[in-house]
């Protein structure tokens, strides 16, 4: 798949639809939003962010081996493809995974703060999975180890397919070595029943969820009293519990711990975004200080989980000719597509240095603030001499075969990049009070025409039949003399509180030929009615038979 065309499609989809909506009558107008639409107001160039490379921490049957995980470990972690496919390869767990896995094994809270995409969820999952399958050689009497609080029910579902995959592929129904729950409020009335008939070992629910759980006398009796001695309780994108929202958290989880008999529960926080600004370390001491007014329990700066990443090109930097020569091939389509010669590709090493990666101030990896093609391109072109359309090109071609090309080990790709776009439902047309041939048109928002604080502007509707334009305005009484303000609908197609519903004036048809839909002038002052003629922006009077239009 070519993202890139994926975005050209969705943009020109989003152009086609909104262009749809009325096509002004008047030229200069018209002309006007035309100019919007190819400058791309409402579509921006995407922002895109290169998902960098991990250090690793090991195999799964390398921590099995350690006697850091439980031997079934090593044949739940694996990459699985279907119910029936046992994996043929195990997984690959980055440093940072390891590093919780170890924060997990000392039995104190800890707090995950890595970016979008680096695998938090496996985390906890992976000790959680091992401290259930080490409870049960012990004791076999099953029952809630581990809650996991999602805000949002998306991520518990998201969470579910994956805990199906590594739980439940390879293994036969009812066969696998450890249960997991979705309890929501999104289940029948049956699966609630079969979830407080036989609690699982993972209770994946919701905050709110959770704090009816403890409060019902139902899933009390079940549930809670399963969850006697809890050993796991999971925050995942711990940066949402803010403010108020943060106190109930912040009590739910005390709540938690003495309603469970778990005072010694082990609290995990996992957050892409929890601090930013100052070094490392200071980030880690404010990350620690709020994680433990949260948690209800001491979190120490030094189990604060960061990624450590690495590069996957070569990282040299390349001379002017050969970041020329390689922009060229790029250029004209011509990249080995091999992951070993890419990745000593000069130009695949600019792009992961602009796009992915930075250096914070020990000299340490870190991801690099998000950037368009066309300014790095802008960029590639001072550096290698080339044109900045070679260059657009040449960085589109680099990043979509980095994205194709497969490592022989890990399997990862050597660019696993992601186009943020954002579009907008654009904005009002606002224009002077001045001649039709002169009047100041603009799409933001304001007041007055810049530099000319003595002329308003005004926001515009449009007839979606003709395409005639007209203010959308109130009159109102000040100083005891009648002035036009803009009115702020809630929808503008019907009305508001001050003027009710809409009726539309332009300019007088010729007589007898009404060009959309008429009304007489009692069903006017009926409506209550006050409108600006837009015709020539001159006075004129409503005819008998006025044009009026809806938006």
């Amino acid at each position: 798949m070519d993202v890139f065309e994926v975005r050209e499609q969705l943009v020109s989809d989003y152009r086609s639809f909104t262009a749809a909506f009325v096509e002004p009558r008047d030229e200069r107008i018209a002309d006007f939003l035309d100019r919007q639409i190819l400058a791309g107001a409402q579509w921006p160039d995407p922002w895109l962010s290169l998902n960098p490379s991990f250090d690793t921490g090991g195999t799964v049957s390398d921590l099995v081996r350690d006697g850091r995980l439980h031997p079934e470990c090593e044949q739940i972690f694996r990459v699985k493809q279907h119910r029936d496919d046992p994996g043929r390869v195990g997984l690959t767990f980055h440093r940072h995974q390891a590093d919780a896995i170890a924060a997990a094994a000392t039995g104190h809270s800890y707090v995950l703060t890595t970016g979008t995409g680096s695998g938090k969820s496996l985390a906890y999952i992976v000790p959680i999975v091992d401290r259930v399958l080490r409870e049960r050689e012990q004791d076999p009497r099953r029952g809630v180890k581990a809650i996991i609080v999602y805000p949002m029910n998306a991520l518990a579902n998201s969470q579910v397919l994956e805990l199906e995959k590594f739980l439940q592929y390879g293994y036969g129904d009812g066969d696998q070595p450890v249960t997991f729950a979705r309890y929501t409020g999104q289940e029948s009335q049956d699966d609630r029943r079969k979830i407080l008939a036989d609690p699982p070992d993972i209770l994946l629910t919701n905050y709110v969820m959770l704090d009816l759980v403890l409060t019902r006398p139902d899933e009390r009796r079940h549930l809670i009293s399963a969850a006697q001695g809890l050993h796991f309780l999971v925050l995942d994108e711990l940066h949402t519990y803010r403010g108020r929202q943060g106190a109930d958290v912040a009590l739910l989880v005390r709540r938690v711990k003495d309603l469970c008999q778990s005072p010694d529960l082990q609290v995990v926080g996992t957050s892409a975004t929890m601090a930013s600004g100052g070094t490392r370390a200071e980030r880690s001491e404010v990350v620690a200080s709020v994680a433990s007014r949260l948690f209800g329990s001491d979190v120490a700066p030094e189990r604060v989980i960061g990624e450590t990443l690495v590069r996957a090109t070569s990282g040299r930097s390349p001379s002017r000719d050969d970041l020329s020569s390689s922009v060229r091939r790029a250029a004209a389509g011509v990249v080995d597509p091999s992951y070993e010669s890419l990745a000593a590709d000069p130009l695949a090493g600019w792009i992961e240095s602009t796009f992915g990666l930075a250096e914070d101030e020990t000299g340490a990896l870190v991801r690099s603030a998000p950037t368009t093609v066309p300014a790095a391109a802008e960029s590639l072109a001072r550096e290698s001499g080339a044109t900045e359309e070679d260059c657009k090109k040449a960085i589109r071609t680099v990043l979509l075969a980095g994205s194709r090309t497969r490592h022989h080990e890990h399997g990862r790709p050597l660019f696993a990049f992601r186009l943020h776009q954002f579009i907008s439902k654009g904005d009002t047309v606002h224009v002077s009070l001045e001649p039709e041939t002169s009047r100041h048109i603009t799409a933001q928002y304001q007041l007055r025409v810049p530099g000319h604080p003595d002329k308003a502007l005004l926001p515009l509707g449009f007839c979606r039949e003709c395409g005639q334009e007209y203010y959308v305005v109130s009159r109102v009484s000040r100083s005891g003399a009648a002035a036009y303000v803009p009115r702020h609908d809630s929808d503008a197609s019907g009305g508001d509180a001050v003027t009710g519903l809409p009726v539309r004036l332009r300019r007088s048809p010729v007589a007898g030929r009404p060009c959309c839909r008429g009304t007489s002038t009692r069903s006017l002052a009926r409506r209550r009615r006050r409108r600006i003629h837009l015709g020539r922006s001159e006075q004129a009077e409503v005819p008998a038979r006025a044009c009026v239009h809806r938006p």
